[in-house]
């Protein structure tokens, strides 16, 4: 009876030590992000290579109850729950519905996904970044989209346990967008596809950020895309 308490704790200590991108701005949880896999475990994707990779969905094909309308250069808050619990890179990825579909419809195949914001670490005594802990994170939505249907991809890298391959710890979602008032001048030039952006072995996801302290980042995936 003791054992199984203890690793009833245990399992609990870890579900929270672990966290979910449910929302953004001021919406409720799974309103305009397609829910995830994780939405009860809170548990990560680990295989770079699983189609899990790109939006994490709980069930592909089902999507969030609604489209989120934004204005382009809009800055908006991706809510993490309870907060980003552990050390590694935020990044945002963006990406463009094709004619005929929605963000409601659409799957996000393709290499279709550029990269909006990367957040790199603060080297000293030890690497960290300045997402830990943080219950949510500001993307800025380009000024220069074209009006239209976009998904915006969240994804944190845990790399608290990323000295082996397969140690990385990814956490992701996928919000609907529709965008308003862009310019119309955005041409990314560094498209990705998830999966088929990273390796496990890309020096930014198999690192040991312990010891010996790294002096040098190198993020997984293109560089960010601005106007």
């Amino acid at each position: 009876m003791k054992l199984s308490v203890a690793l009833a704790v245990l399992a609990s200590a870890a579900a929270e030590a672990h966290y979910t991108f449910p929302s953004i701005a001021n919406t409720a949880d799974w309103q305009y992000v397609r829910t995830t896999t994780n939405f009860q475990s809170n548990g990560p994707v680990t295989d770079v290579n699983s189609a899990q990779i790109r939006c994490y969905e709980r069930n592909p094909g089902t999507p969030a109850p609604g489209i989120y309308n934004v204005t382009a250069g809009t800055t908006i808050n991706y809510n993490a729950k309870a907060s980003i619990s552990h050390p590694g890179p935020m990044a945002f990825y963006i990406a463009k519905v094709p004619a005929g579909q929605t963000a409601a419809t659409w799957d996000g195949s393709g290499a279709v996904w550029t990269k909006i914001y990367q957040e790199m670490p603060n080297f000293g005594t030890s690497l960290t970044w300045s997402s830990n802990g943080m219950p949510s994170m500001p993307v800025t939505i380009p000024r220069c989209l074209q009006n239209g249907d976009y998904l915006l991809r969240a994804e944190h890298i845990a790399l608290h346990s990323a000295g082996s391959a397969g140690g990385a710890q990814f956490y992701i979602s996928c919000a609907q967008l529709s965008v308003s008032g862009g310019s119309g001048t955005w041409n990314p030039r560094n498209k990705v596809s998830f999966p088929g952006a990273y390796r496990a072995t890309d020096p930014g996801i198999l690192i040991n950020i312990y010891y010996p302290v790294p002096t040098s980042y190198t993020p997984a995936g293109p560089p960010v895309e601005t106007c």
